[in-house]
């Protein structure tokens, strides 16, 4: 049994399917989010969504970062966290505009103080602010801010968001087709909209990095940052402290930061081409739970996806995997490994999505393609090796 599993989490969320598995697929079964008719006004030339995610266990190292240096300001990471997670999803039918958000934030109050939530709520505010100078129009209209201390040990931040948009405007994903390549959008680096150096890790396994790179001095200092239940093999068995700083190009950065790095979202890339490329997308994919094999729950038929021109993996998960002693196959199911967004299109017009990607100072790539099959497979090849799921 994994470490991830014996901590109490699944990267693919067996479970979570298993009991969704009756409810309403949508209009388009394949699309990275459920579509459904407009139910707001009937229009059949119109369809709803609401998406809902959040921050996850991330929260968990935002507060024992705060708890080390009384840095407030890593909350607004966690803002931007719950946000990037449900809106890179949306992107990934084609949503970029006219969206409303609404925040659910569950805290322990005896442990999680008032400015804790002021800086979570700014922090929100504050991106989607942002968001605007690049054409993204997203309405924050308030939530729910619960104390519940008999629930959660110290925050959990989550949001849901809502839209409604052309039928004719959307990525279902149902043209995804054997020749078709994958330009991937790298992870990490610095995009022009970004303040600083993004690790690229995202808010997906964090559970595990915690625990893979964190010391023991966490777990006996900081009882409510973990369930208490779980074996003490498997609690911040890591090297590492928090301010540890460590080698980062020709930079110098604390494993903390790394860590905390805020998700990015590629909404500003994603609008210019849905924009400007919208007829050349095929599919779309946003490589969050599941890392590298997400692409394989969205396709309409038997195809073989082969990624063989992979980025090489990002420092944190260099980090995590050597202090976690994990194989490739499990870091490429828990972590994205280098780029997050994939675009299927025609090999022939994938040299004008990498220039849009590059113009915002993100690396973009044909990091694989698809090919007919007898079965849905995924083939990861690296240097090193060669993994099939």
């Amino acid at each position: 049994m994994s470490l991830y599993t014996r901590r109490g989490v699944s990267a693919q969320k067996e479970e979570v399917h298993k009991a969704t598995e009756k409810l309403n697929k949508g209009l388009y079964p394949f699309a990275f989010c459920k579509v459904y008719p407009d139910f707001i006004t009937g229009d059949e030339e119109w369809v709803n969504l609401m998406h809902a995610d959040g921050a996850g266990t991330k929260s968990i190292l935002a507060y024992l970062w705060w708890k080390e240096t009384g840095d407030l300001s890593v909350w607004k990471g966690i803002a931007q966290d719950a946000i990037a997670m449900n809106l890179d999803d949306l992107l990934c039918v084609g949503i970029y505009d006219n969206i409303l958000f609404s925040s659910t934030i569950d805290r322990n109050k005896r442990l999680i103080p008032g400015e804790i939530l002021e800086a979570i709520i700014n922090g929100t505010q504050e991106f989607f602010d942002g968001l605007k100078n690049f054409g993204i129009q997203i309405q924050y209209l308030g939530g729910e801010t619960a104390d519940v201390g008999d629930v959660v040990r110290t925050i959990a931040v989550n949001g849901t968001m809502a839209a409604r948009w052309k039928k004719d405007k959307l990525v279902t994903n149902e043209k995804i087709s054997a020749g078709d390549v994958i330009v991937g959008l790298a992870s990490d680096g610095q995009a022009v909209y970004e303040k600083e150096y993004n690790s690229g890790i995202a808010s997906n396994g964090l559970t595990s990095a915690r625990h893979d790179v964190l010391q023991k001095y966490y777990g006996t200092h900081f009882k409510e940052s973990y369930d208490n239940a779980l074996e003490e093999q498997v609690v911040y068995i890591g090297p590492h402290k928090l301010k540890e700083e460590v080698a980062v190009g020709n930079s110098n950065i604390s494993v903390g930061k790394l860590l905390l790095s805020p998700t990015r979202s590629f909404a500003p890339v994603m609008r210019q081409l849905l924009l400007e490329h919208f007829d050349k997308i095929h599919g779309l994919i946003h490589c969050s739970g599941g890392g590298q094999t997400k692409c394989m729950k969205y396709l309409h038929s038997n195809f073989r996806i082969i990624k063989d021109n992979l980025f090489n993996p990002p420092p944190i998960f260099q980090i995590i995997q050597r202090a976690s002693k994990s194989d490739s196959r499990e870091m490429y199911q828990v972590f994205n490994m280098g780029h997050r967004m994939e675009i299927f299109v025609n090999e022939k017009d994938a040299a004008g999505i990498v220039s849009v990607s590059n113009q915002f100072g993100i690396e973009a790539k044909v990091i694989g393609r698809v090919e007919s099959s007898t079965k849905k497979e995924l083939l990861i090849r690296t240097d090193q090796e060669e993994l099939v799921f």
